[in-house]
Parts: structure tokens; sequence; C-alpha cells
């Protein structure tokens, strides 16, 4: 295995030593930064049984955003006792929803592919990621139940949906009708943009369909962890995501917090100085060891 030297330092303020960082991993083959991955393990001694993997897609509004900024968080989730992949993906307005849906289907046959040569378990994956990370890590999940929907994005999941253990959620959009609430702190113009052509010749609401991972749950779905606030943008879709979860009878653990918590506003997840994002990463942990435990191995005869 080529474990690159690249320091984290520059990423980030006070690294977490116990965490092994392997840099820019290219998923596609192509060469370029936006098709880039980091894999974070924790450092173990000798032939350790493998490890659940926690795939993360960083925010950014579909429009920005980088992976390297999240190296603190993630390595938080790697000393937990997980292998974490922090995954780059392309960006509007150059691309749309497909190639970021594409992307992502991209780094999950990637670690189907490799994940066990850095001691993770490629059947017990756990999805997540921020704001429209975490939309594209839910529609993700969503298409490995609903072939309408892989099909949708010309896409064919390379894992089984048997193997995704979980799907994590902060501040994510997986309702997308609020954006057509009168009010909403985002415009119509991003969902037009998300589109091919600007939606040009289409019915937003028929397309919000597709972009929208509530109309896609299934009885099969896995387990959700969502975390948010009510100094969340997307405070009312994460609610709208719970209440589809629970009556469809899907196991949904949550973390949320009220308007007098100053320290959570969207995507404060990304910060482990507040305790309230210690928080999280508590019930992180706990609930990646909960829904992807280790199989235990079978009594010899």
């Amino acid at each position: 295995m080529l474990r690159r030297e690249t320091p984290v330092h520059k990423f980030n303020l006070n690294p977490i030593d116990s965490v092994e960082y392997d840099l820019d991993l290219d998923y596609v083959g192509d060469g370029e930064k936006i098709h880039r991955l980091d894999v974070l393990s924790p450092k173990r001694e000798g032939s350790a049984q493998p490890l659940p993997v926690y795939v993360y897609f960083h925010g950014g509004g579909w429009t920005s955003g980088d992976k390297d900024p999240l190296t603190k968080y993630c390595a938080t989730q790697a000393a937990e006792g997980m292998i974490v992949v922090n995954a780059n993906y392309r960006m509007a307005t150059r691309f749309q929803l497909k190639h970021m849906m594409q992307d992502g289907n991209a780094v999950l046959d990637w670690v189907a592919r490799n994940i066990a040569a850095y001691g993770g378990d490629p059947t017990r994956i756990v999805l997540g990621g921020d704001s429209a990370g975490g939309h594209i890590a839910a529609l993700l999940t969503a298409a490995a139940y609903a072939p309408e929907l892989a099909e949708h994005y010309g896409i064919r999941p390379p894992v089984a949906a048997r193997n995704l253990r979980g799907l994590v959620q902060h501040c994510s959009i997986a309702d997308f009708s609020v954006l057509f609430d009168r009010g909403f702190v985002l415009s119509l113009n991003f969902v037009r943009m998300l589109l091919p052509e600007r939606g040009r010749g289409q019915h937003l609401r028929s397309a919000a369909r597709f972009m929208s991972p509530i109309e896609w749950l299934d009885r099969g779905f896995p387990p959700v962890y969502v975390t948010t606030s009510e100094r969340d943008y997307f405070y009312r879709a994460n609610l709208n995501f719970i209440e589809a979860l629970r009556a469809r009878k899907i196991r949904v653990d949550t973390l949320i917090y009220g308007r007098r918590s100053v320290n959570t506003k969207h995507t404060w997840q990304q910060d482990d100085t507040h305790p309230e994002s210690q928080e999280v990463y508590r019930h992180l942990g706990a609930f990646v060891r909960a829904v992807a435990p280790r199989a235990v191995a079978a009594a010899s005869v």
C-alpha cells in the first residue's frame, strides 16, 4: 500500500496522531483534484479485525467546498474505531447533480474494490455528509433500493443495499419540497442549477422528486442518524425527513438543538472546538458501532 506522507497540519490544527492518513488517492484515474479521496484509519498493531467504513461527502451548497477542511472531523471518527473515506466530487455550476451522483457512485465502487487493503470491511458501509454532501449521501443510499432512481442518474450501485448499514445526515436537505415554500432561504434557482440545461423545459416539481431522498424511502432503508438545530437553514427539511422515516418504521437516531444553542449554526459539526460537535461525534461513533457491528465468526464444527 502506498502511504503519502503529506502533513495534515496544513488542513487542520492539532491533528489527531492516533490516525493514519492516506491522502489524495485518485478514485477515477484522471489525475484531477476533484476526483481524489482520503482514507483515515486508526493505528492498530498486527492483523486486526476489519472495521466498518464511513464514507463522507463535504458540503458547500453543491457549488463549493473541499474534503481537506473535513480532515479533522473525519479523523475524530476514525479514532472512534472505523475507516473513514473523505471524498471530493464535481460541483455546480459547471456540473449537475447527475455528475455528483456519478462521482459518489465511483467513490463507492473504489471503496468496494480497495477498502479491505486499508483494514475496512466493504460489507459494513455507512454513508454520510453535511449539507449538500449529506444530500448526495442520502440519494446514493436511496438509489441502492430504487432502480428507477439509479437509472435516472445513469448509475449502477456497486454496493449491495444490504451492505449499506446506515446513513448520517448533518444539516442535510433530504426534502426538496421545502424549496417551494414561500420565503425559503434558497431560491428555486438551486433546483434549476442542478438540472441539465438548468431545467429548461422541465416541470420543476416533477424534477425535484428525483432530487429529494424523502420521496424514495423503502421499508428496507438502513438506519439514519440526523443532527440539526433550529439555527440550521434546513431544520424543517430535517424534521420532515425524521417524520417520514418514523412513519415507515425505519430506525432514526436524532440529535436536535434548540435556538438557544449558539454554536449550532448550519454545518456546525465541522468545528471540533464546540462541545455540541463533540456530542455529535460521540453519538455518531455509537451509531456506527450499533448499525455496523462486527460479524460473529461461525463456530467451527
